[in-house]
């Protein structure tokens, strides 16, 4: 009977536990760790971080710089150092119950640090697992904090994390004058294909900083990562990167949804365990949809008919129905197009399919996710994706090879 509990248990194994490739990749802090934290040591640290700096053991960055070095402040994203905030909701400053070191906020009254605070260190070092998204903003606090350290002379160190998409995937247009704000900090495209540390290389060489300021910037480069990895190659386990992102599949997701979700987060399946994985109406019949989507024959994608009913949120206990999104194969998957060819099939199937309709208090922050209002009006016009398929995907390349110069992998 032990035995037989045994086997039972081996073959549950896989649900419980996240399994990775062999491969190993280091992180920036856990290679700056094997160097005796030699950039920090004999200076004031703050560190900008939340719960996805963990080094290979799964240790904050908090406690190992706390151990290690004289850390004297925390820096507060979205949902805060140790992730007890809700996506949107303002952070405070506080103090860490752990090690009692002050948390000044980021994502509250101000984003950008408080040069009184700036001024009490000499470095400040960045560890953040981002997804490779414009619209996620931690990278927008990554940029602003480099602007506030080159206001007060002070060091930013980058500790290097990979992007989870991979290193060659560029989608979406870049931002335009007049849509610039916190989900579009840059003009850069929608997924740009970098890491976090040669982003901000890039944001520092191209002038692309507030006022064309230029910080004073080390990154610290991961040890094993090469392009074409995506997570689930390096061998590190996911850290949830948000609520709505708790795996690796959540981050490839986000791009291919999140945009018309600023219309309807119910639509793109925040509410039920499928959040951005899921598109979905009251109407629109799911087998059709499935079958439309299906049709278009997108390169690595395929639509499963899904019937939910949301557990929170706007639209909890409504049934909704729709497809989940299931990637065969993410390497050659356009994310970014699915949720457009998603409202143009829907569109097709019902006529009176309109998610824009009495959402006009939104398109603000629409527009700014996408970078600029062309999209939102030519759908609300034509609901004709393909129609704008060379607008949506044609500064890919271009930017692909003006960032090229800033890879610190597989150059």
């Amino acid at each position: 009977m032990k035995k037989s509990w045994y086997f039972l248990l081996i073959l549950l194994l896989p649900v419980c536990v996240q399994r990775n490739a062999s491969a190993q990749v280091k992180t920036g802090i856990d290679v700056l760790a094997e160097r005796g934290f030699d950039l920090l040591q004999g200076k004031r640290v703050g560190l900008v971080t939340n719960p996805t700096g963990v080094d290979s053991h799964l240790r904050s960055t908090i406690d190992i710089l706390n151990e290690n070095v004289n850390l004297v402040a925390l820096f507060g994203p979205e949902h805060g150092v140790r992730g007890d905030f809700s996506a949107g909701d303002l952070v405070g400053d506080q103090v860490d119950e752990k090690t009692g070191i002050p948390v000044y906020s980021l994502y509250g009254k101000q984003r950008k640090p408080d040069p009184e605070k700036v001024a009490g260190v000499d470095v400040i070092v960045y560890d953040i697992q981002d997804i490779g998204v414009r619209s996620y903003t931690f990278i927008s606090t990554m940029g602003l904090v480099m602007e506030a350290a080159a206001a007060r002379k002070k060091k930013v160190v980058i500790l290097d994390r990979p992007n989870p998409l991979g290193g060659y995937r560029v989608e979406g247009p870049q931002v335009e004058e007049g849509y610039f704000s916190f989900v579009s900090q840059y003009s850069i495209p929608y997924i740009y294909g970098l890491t976090c540390g040669e982003l901000a290389l890039l944001l520092n060489e191209e002038g692309m900083l507030e006022n064309g300021v230029k910080c004073d910037l080390t990154v610290v480069p991961m040890e094993g990562w090469n392009r074409g990895m995506t997570f689930d190659q390096t061998g590190l386990q996911w850290i949830p990167a948000s609520p709505h992102i708790p795996h690796v599949i959540s981050a490839f997701c986000y791009p291919a949804t999140g945009i018309i979700g600023e219309l309807d987060p119910s639509m793109i399946g925040i509410g039920t365990t499928l959040p951005f994985q899921t598109l979905l109406t009251e109407k629109v019949d799911a087998e059709q949809l499935a079958a439309a989507l299906n049709g278009l024959k997108l390169d690595g994608i395929l639509f499963r008919p899904i019937h939910l009913k949301p557990y929170y949120g706007a639209k909890k206990g409504v049934p909704l129905q729709g497809v989940q999104i299931h990637l065969t194969d993410p390497s050659v998957a356009r994310l970014t197009g699915i949720q457009f060819w998603f409202l143009q099939e829907a569109r097709k199937i019902d006529h009176g399919f309109d998610p824009f309709r009495g959402k006009e208090t939104r398109y603000e922050m629409f527009d700014k996710v996408c970078g600029s209002d062309r999209l939102r009006k030519s759908m609300m016009e034509e609901f004709d994706f393909s129609s704008l398929m060379k607008t949506w995907y044609g500064t890919a390349e271009p930017f692909r090879k003006r960032s090229r110069k800033y890879y610190l992998y597989d150059k």
